[in-house]
């Protein structure tokens, strides 16, 4: 389960968003979604780049079947 502070950014973005959608954002609200997104992407790629860090080839193709 994601942390509480986590949980805050989330939502914040979400704010933010819904935000910018209904009425726009300030620019000291889009300097700090800016933030938030960089954030964001940060915590996908360093989850991606684990995932990808934690794969195994466990079987490997039979020597005919190779291209």
């Amino acid at each position: 389960m994601p942390s509480p502070e986590f949980m805050a950014k989330i939502n914040r973005i979400n704010a933010l968003a819904h935000k910018k959608k209904k009425e726009g954002l300030t620019s000291s609200e889009q300097a700090e979604q800016k933030e938030l997104y960089k954030w964001y992407l940060g915590n996908i790629r360093a989850s991606l780049s684990a995932q990808l860090d934690n794969i195994e080839v466990v079987d490997e193709l039979p020597k005919d079947k190779q291209s």
